[in-house]
């Protein structure tokens, strides 16, 4: 199992270097024209030409084999098996399941952020909004993480050094495939936040009696009803009427972290596809059509 494990990853690096050399050309270019525009109107950074880039994928990016996203797909239910499923076997365990599992979501979004303040600082490509939505998907995982501490998934040393370490080595490694292919790094996510929509869907309906019957965390009615709900806004991409959940008990608790999850499938799934994103805070906003990774 860990020498299959070891060569589906290594393969999930290998297979996308060949698109190294024409990213580093592609970044060139891009550098280029971004670095005329800095000299002369900076201000028009914020409006690249439309026939250019509309996300970082189109912008830093190339396209995707159909052979490599079923290597991530197949990957990551690997993974899900091998570890998440063994280390958390039980249902007394679900908490600490959930906790690690929202202690490594966050990752993704501090890789993204990492590599794009990279390349707005050396003059490469800078589109605020992307910043502006990956923070707030980081601040949304950040708030399913403080549920699951205020429900006890974090009270075992063990499960935070185990969630925590995972989280490190993950971080640098999709550091280093953002930097190779942002597609890339969009889809592997993609299929992560499928099996994390999976995972809580089956939760509420095996326990949707038990958790009807319990309060809400303090943590989540703050975020969902109570707090400021900007940056709950800000994650929405495809409504211009941001939803708001219904947290009358844990069940309803649940049920808005499983939407929120689709939230992200379908935010990685318009990255991939090139669409240009906006939410209800931008001066325009539009709602792409169902992005085609959710049709198939």
């Amino acid at each position: 199992m860990t020498m299959k494990l070891f060569i589906i990853i290594l393969s999930l690096i290998v297979n996308d270097l060949h698109s190294f050399e024409v990213g580093l050309q592609r970044r060139s270019i891009a550098a280029k024209k971004s670095f005329l525009k800095i000299s002369t109107q900076p201000s028009d950074l914020e409006k690249p030409d439309a026939n250019l880039v509309t996300n970082p994928s189109t912008a830093l990016g190339s396209p995707l084999s159909d052979e490599m996203m079923g290597l991530n797909k197949n990957a990551v239910g690997l993974l899900k098996g091998a570890i998440f499923d063994t280390w958390f076997a039980g249902e007394s365990r679900n908490y600490a399941r959930f906790y690690a599992l929202e202690t490594i979501a966050r990752v993704p979004y501090f890789a993204y952020l990492s590599v794009l303040h990279y390349y707005e600082t050396i003059g490469v490509w800078r589109k605020a909004n992307y910043l502006r939505l990956h923070f707030a998907e980081s601040w949304n995982e950040l708030h399913h993480l403080l549920i699951m501490e205020e429900l006890g998934g974090a009270d075992s040393w063990f499960d935070r050094f185990f969630a925590q370490h995972i989280a490190i080595g993950y971080f640098l490694f999709i550091s280093s495939l953002y930097f190779v292919n942002p597609t890339h790094a969009y889809n592997l996510n993609h299929a992560i936040e499928e099996h994390a929509y999976s995972t809580y869907d089956s939760f509420l309906r095996e326990n949707e009696e038990k958790l009807k019957n319990l309060p809400a965390p303090k943590a989540a009615i703050d975020y969902y009803r109570n707090g400021d709900l900007y940056m709950f806004d800000a994650m929405q991409i495809d409504t211009c009427e941001p939803r708001r959940p219904e947290i009358n008990n844990l069940y309803d608790v649940f049920v808005a972290i499983r939407d929120d999850e689709a939230e992200h499938v379908k935010t990685m799934a318009y990255l991939q596809q090139g669409e240009e994103l906006t939410t209800s805070h931008d001066d325009v906003c539009n709602v792409p059509e169902e992005p085609l990774l959710m049709k198939t």
